[in-house]
């Protein structure tokens, strides 16, 4: 029997939920390592919701949950119900900093499951997801994150150890890379990592990716991803 893996989503579209190639690409690489997936988000309303065409916001509302199922395929539950203890391991696959220099990654971790979009290291963590990471963590089961997700491990879990690519905007590939210096102030510990590389804190079983992070070709993020989700595999 394959490893039993919870995948939570926060929306669907890069500007306001999750970044679809991220989510997507993730779901593949748990499908080849023969993992059973479930497929998680919060029954909450969107911070904001986004026109995608234009890039601005728009007066509509839509909730996370709803959204998130049409990455689904509608074969989604609300985050409330996941228990830890069905699974072997949770992956937040996606999500991307706010304000940003570049518009790669989805800004669903940072605006809908906490308040990084608004608050940066400030920022409040959803209860539900929150209590899910220290349920986690508590279990001593893996937990995987990539783009901004590391973020809500940093957190979380001061003291841990995440990547969200580089700390320095090398050859303008790592537009965000002050997210680095945040993580740092946040007590935890940056390692910088190409996007076709992923970190594992042994201690703390959490494996993190920089993915969107990095301006890069979609195959270089979507081998990040897959590097995340291998070595999660071998830890649960």
């Amino acid at each position: 029997m394959g490893k039993r893996v919870a995948l939570v989503l926060a929306g669907c579209g890069v500007f306001d939920g999750s970044e679809i190639h991220e989510a997507s690409a993730a779901l593949v690489h748990l499908s080849r390592g023969g993992a059973e997936v479930k497929i998680f988000a919060p029954n909450i309303e969107q911070r904001d919701v986004v026109d995608h065409l234009k890039g601005s916001p728009t007066e509509e509302k839509r909730n996370v949950l709803v959204e998130s199922a049409r990455l689904a395929r509608g074969n989604i539950q609300d985050l409330a119900e996941l228990k830890t203890s069905e699974f072997d391991a949770v992956i937040f696959p996606d999500g991307a900093a706010f304000p940003m220099t570049s518009i790669e990654g989805g800004f669903g971790v940072a605006k809908n499951l906490c308040s990084w979009a608004v608050d940066g290291k400030n920022c409040t963590v959803n209860e539900h997801v929150n209590s899910t990471l220290q349920a986690f963590h508590s279990a001593k089961k893996p937990i995987g994150l990539c783009c901004i997700s590391p973020v809500l491990a940093a957190k979380v879990f001061p003291g841990c150890e995440v990547t969200v690519g580089q700390d320095k905007d090398v050859d303008g590939r790592f537009p965000d890379a002050e997210t680095a210096s945040a993580i740092v102030e946040l007590g935890c510990k940056h390692i910088c990592k190409n996007v076709n590389e992923s970190h594992v804190d042994k201690a703390n079983k959490i494996v993190t990716t920089c993915a969107f992070m990095c301006k890069a070709p979609l195959h270089e993020i979507f081998d990040g991803i897959g590097t995340m989700v291998q070595e999660v595999l071998k830890l649960a």
